[in-house]
Parts: C-alpha cells; structure tokens; sequence
C-alpha cells in the first residue's frame, strides 16, 4: 500500500493558503493512488516537543545501553522515523515565518534526522537512510520576489534549507511547490494559488 505522509507546520487553523494547496494535492494524490494510506501530522499543534537532554542521550546510545528512561524519552523520534520510513511520498506545508521554516516544523526535524536511523556516516562521508521514495513541499511566501533568479532570493531560507536536509536524508526526487504574494490582493493570491494547485496535479 502506498503511503503518503504528510507534515503541516502552519500556525493557522483557517485560511492558510500552504494548507488549502497541500489538500489539492492530497486529493490528486489519492485519485491517483486510490488504495493509498495518508499519515497526517499537524506539528504546529505542540504535540511533538522540543529534543530534550535525555532524548539526545538516547540518540547517541548503543541499543544494548539503552535504559527504560532513554527508551522513554527516543520513543516519539522512533515512531516518527517509522513513519517517514514506510511512505511513498513526503508531503511538507512550509510557509515562511521570518524568512525560515516555522519552529514547528524545525522540532519534527530534530526528531527525525538521527545517526544510524536517517543517515550514516562511514568512511568520512555521510548517507542518507531515508527510504522515502520523494518529497512535495509546498512553500508559501507573504510577499513577491523569494524565488531563485529573484531580487529577494537571498532572503529565502525555507527552499535551500530544505532541499539540502531531504537530500541529506537521502530523498532523491524533491519538488517544491510555491505560492508567493499571499498578502496581496485576493485576485492575485486566488490566482497564485490556483496555479500552485494546477502543480499539484502533475506532481500527484
């Protein structure tokens, strides 16, 4: 069975536009995998915590030095792994909250980028482990001009980040879905938006 897990990370619970494209997308990515699984985490909820001192503790331990309290504490950063090792396809909402990813979004990461899990490093290089086939973000952006060539370029660090850590994982096919302009007027950002979601159909 297909799986698509999907990550949100905006902080809006209604109107977010990165929210309104990754649902086009879910539902083309349905209609063409009608016997698919969707595993959807709204991260922004607070219900993934910042990595703790033990968390990382438990990270850099053996399996056989594990103790019940590390156990305790790599048990969410397990599951969340588990997830993004049985999808197909990675779905990632990321509008751009002051020129970055949203925190939210930077605390599942944290959890899920971990030696020997996500990635390796033998030999004096690194290896990506993630199984999952390929990646889907959808960025959005509340003025003109962050995309590349563009005259604000230099101040988008959601794309290039994000590109960088899914190929570290090992995520070959990336695709990046963008909506910019959305506090302009609502002509303009229905029609940013509706071409994003007319994206969303060939990357499905």
């Amino acid at each position: 069975m297909t799986l698509l897990l999907r990550i949100n990370s905006s902080s809006r619970r209604n109107g977010s536009h990165s929210s309104a494209v990754a649902d086009h997308f879910e539902a083309c990515f349905r209609e063409k995998n009608p016997d698919c699984k969707v595993v959807a985490r709204n991260v922004a909820d607070g219900t993934i915590p910042i990595i703790s001192q033990k968390t990382i503790e438990g990270f850099y331990t053996s399996p056989d030095a594990m103790s019940a309290e590390l156990s305790d504490a790599t048990a969410l950063s397990d599951q969340l792994i588990a997830e993004l090792q049985e999808a197909d396809t990675l779905l990632i909402t990321a509008p751009i909250y002051n020129f970055s990813i949203p925190a939210a979004l930077k605390v599942w990461i944290d959890q899920v980028v971990r030696m020997g899990h996500t990635f390796a490093y033998e030999d004096g290089s690194f290896q990506g482990l993630a199984k999952t086939r390929r990646a889907v973000v959808v960025c959005t952006y509340g003025a003109e001009g962050y995309l590349e060539g563009q005259p604000f370029a230099a101040a988008n660090f959601v794309e290039p980040y994000l590109k960088f850590l899914l190929s570290f994982l090992g995520i070959r096919d990336i695709r990046f879905i963008s909506v910019q302009g959305t506090t302009a007027d609502a002509e303009t950002v229905q029609a940013n938006v509706e071409a994003a979601k007319q994206e969303c159909k060939l990357a499905a």
